[in-house]
């Protein structure tokens, strides 16, 4: 069994009051070699609904990333949707993706991530998510919150695992995102 590990080193900031942009790098290792960059990748997000103003709250995500050290460049987008329902938060992303360049077999993917978040308070909000796609059938449960540190500054964090419901899924991944905003 092999282990691997994906790490995200991201920065982002607000070009406007609808459209934020970030950069990553992204390094994998595994559980016998160091930490390598694997690709570079720069999100665009853009806020085409006021929270509440129609049914369904909706924005749209761009993404284009580039493998290091080889010709393969993914180009992504996805229709962000969510809808309040009292206490609970209902998202889905569906995306749509073309990989292509001189070292993969350029193709079209599409994708649906899902989730239902319950918001007991802002420190502490427990999810159930759902993901589909070319290599990836799993779902699980999630918890999250966020702290507020003082002006503009606040801590989000998010720790879940992720379980494979077919041959093509890992058994399980787990998931954790820290990210500080100042």
């Amino acid at each position: 069994m092999r282990r691997l590990q994906q790490h995200r080193l991201g920065l982002g900031r607000a070009i406007s009051e609808y459209v934020f942009v970030e950069a990553y790098l992204i390094g994998t290792q595994s559980a016998d070699d160091s930490l390598e960059l694997e690709a570079y990748e720069v999100e665009v997000l853009w806020q085409l609904s006021e929270q509440g103003e129609y049914a369904v709250d909706y924005g749209l995500l761009f993404e284009l990333e580039k493998e290091h050290g080889e010709d393969i460049w993914e180009a992504s987008s996805a229709l962000l949707l969510e809808k309040e329902l009292g206490r609970f938060s209902v998202t889905a992303n569906l995306g749509l993706t073309y990989e292509g360049g001189d070292d993969i077999v350029n193709e079209w993917e599409t994708s649906l991530a899902m989730q239902a978040r319950y918001r007991y308070s802002p420190r502490f909000e427990p999810a159930l998510e759902f993901y589909a796609g070319e290599d990836t059938l799993g779902a699980g449960p999630v918890i999250g919150g966020r702290e507020k540190l003082g002006g503009l500054q606040a801590l989000t964090w998010q720790l879940g695992v992720v379980l494979g419901m077919d041959e093509d899924t890992a058994d399980y991944t787990l998931r954790a995102l820290l990210e500080y905003e100042f």
